[in-house]
């Protein structure tokens, strides 16, 4: 039965995706237009090169605008939990305090756990853009790095085969730049407009890249959420404040675990 709800709400996902896609409206994926008029967004100065800091609430609104209160400035550490996706991490059209990475914070804070969560989702990006971006967002130390990537893939009908390959490098990439970090990645989906084979081709390019590299796969970020009207924002895409608190539920499940191991003595 709980088998059935998840795939009843994958299938939910999917029929609003297509909705929100055929309307033309600006989730292009998820999580609106990477391709136009995120220099700003992505972090980057004048030339183009990336600013001091991923999380960084004036120089990257989109990048960082959602990142918990006293994660900004803090001290680079042992313990950061760094959140790489789009703007469903990032939080479109919530408060800071709202968005699920703040609220994992507030989830870790609770159980005593020494660790800040770094909001760097990004809207519009793609897994593409992923892997242009995630040099300089692991500057910083890290000592997990959650990887919510693809969404926007799906939306615009990117090769499954392209999506897999794009998180397979993302994933080589965090192992060969922060060697120290637990490195996770969480499962998505596509709409359906592209048919069957399609979104099957999507699901599966996850599970192929978790085994490809031996990273778990966590599961399908808007499970319980997607398609559920009273969880979402007009959009029918992005959780409103009640369905981030699910989404902040589902990705505990996994993480909490995790960082319980992680600074066990």
């Amino acid at each position: 039965m709980r088998r059935q709800k998840r795939e009843e709400g994958h299938c939910r996902w999917r029929t609003v995706a297509l909705v929100v896609t055929l309307a033309g409206a600006g989730l292009l994926g998820a999580c609106g237009d990477g391709a136009s008029g995120n220099a700003a967004a992505a972090g980057t100065n004048g030339g183009g090169a990336p600013t001091d800091s991923a999380n960084s609430a004036v120089a990257a609104p989109a990048l960082g605008e959602n990142t918990p209160a006293g994660a900004n400035g803090a001290p680079a550490g042992p313990r950061r939990v760094v959140l790489l996706g789009t703007s469903l991490t990032a939080g479109l059209g919530l408060p800071p305090e709202q968005a699920y990475p703040a609220l994992l914070q507030e989830k870790a804070d609770s159980a005593q756990l020494p660790v800040t969560i770094v909001n760097a989702g990004l809207s519009g990006e793609t897994s593409a853009g992923a892997v242009r971006r995630a040099a300089w967002v692991l500057e910083q130390p890290a000592a997990v790095v959650v990887l919510e990537v693809g969404a926007n893939d799906g939306l615009r009908g990117v090769d499954p085969d392209s999506t897999y390959a794009n998180l397979v490098k993302l994933v080589q990439m965090v192992k060969a730049q922060r060697p120290e970090a637990k490195v996770a990645l969480v499962q998505m989906e596509a709409p359906t407009n592209l048919g069957a084979s399609y979104t099957r081709r999507f699901h599966d390019a996850y599970g192929r890249a978790a085994r490809e590299t031996g990273v778990p796969l966590w599961p399908f970020l808007l499970d319980g959420v997607a398609g559920v009207a009273r969880l979402n924002q007009g959009d029918g895409i992005h959780p409103n404040a009640e369905g981030a608190r699910v989404v902040a539920g589902t990705v505990w499940g996994a993480m909490g675990p995790l960082l319980r191991e992680l600074v066990a003595p």
